[in-house]
């Protein structure tokens, strides 16, 4: 794991959080609302508690920032607003991303998870691999979601993105 492959992740989540945030504003608010029997019911709940996880981990990552309690927290009510803030957290994301070399993704960091309230120990690198994963993993659900609201969603594959962008196929460009 190298500290450019994170930077082509942190590049990747805004990418994919954009197309489908904008896919998002385009449901009925009703729909966007909706109890789908998501694991975290709606659409709505679906992209919040992807920044509430994303909040929560640049806590323990950087040691600043709001860190919600409940992994179900909602942050915001609205569309609108969730947006900006995931617009907001995207950028934070990158940014602290660009900041780390190598050796910073083999030092240890410990933090204590909400879950299971234990200290816990562990190199950076595979916990940027979950971060990134976890983010991946819901917007599985609300590509999903989306799919079933209107029919279709956008492609959010990492290697439409490399496509897309150039970032990943030969040498990824600096941020």
């Amino acid at each position: 794991m190298t500290a450019e492959h994170f930077r082509m992740m942190a590049l990747y989540n805004a990418w994919a959080n954009r197309l489908l945030y904008d896919a998002a504003r385009q449901v009925a608010e009703g729909d966007y609302h909706a109890a789908r029997g998501a694991f975290f019911g709606s659409l709505h709940g679906t992209l919040n508690h992807v920044l509430v996880a994303d909040r929560i981990w640049m806590r323990r990552f950087t040691g600043e920032g709001e860190a919600p309690t409940r992994l179900d927290e909602t942050l915001f009510d609205d569309l609108p607003s969730l947006s900006a803030a995931r617009e907001a957290e995207d950028a934070r994301i990158i940014g602290w991303i660009e900041s780390l070399d190598d050796a910073a993704i083999l030092r240890r960091f410990s933090y204590v998870p909400i879950a299971h309230p234990v200290e816990t120990s562990q190199p950076l690198g595979p916990a940027l691999t979950h971060f990134f994963n976890h983010q991946t993993h819901h917007r599985g659900q609300a590509h999903c979601l989306l799919t079933q609201i209107a029919g279709a969603a956008p492609s959010i594959d990492l290697i439409y993105f490399q496509r897309e962008t150039g970032v990943g196929l030969d040498q990824a460009p600096a941020l």
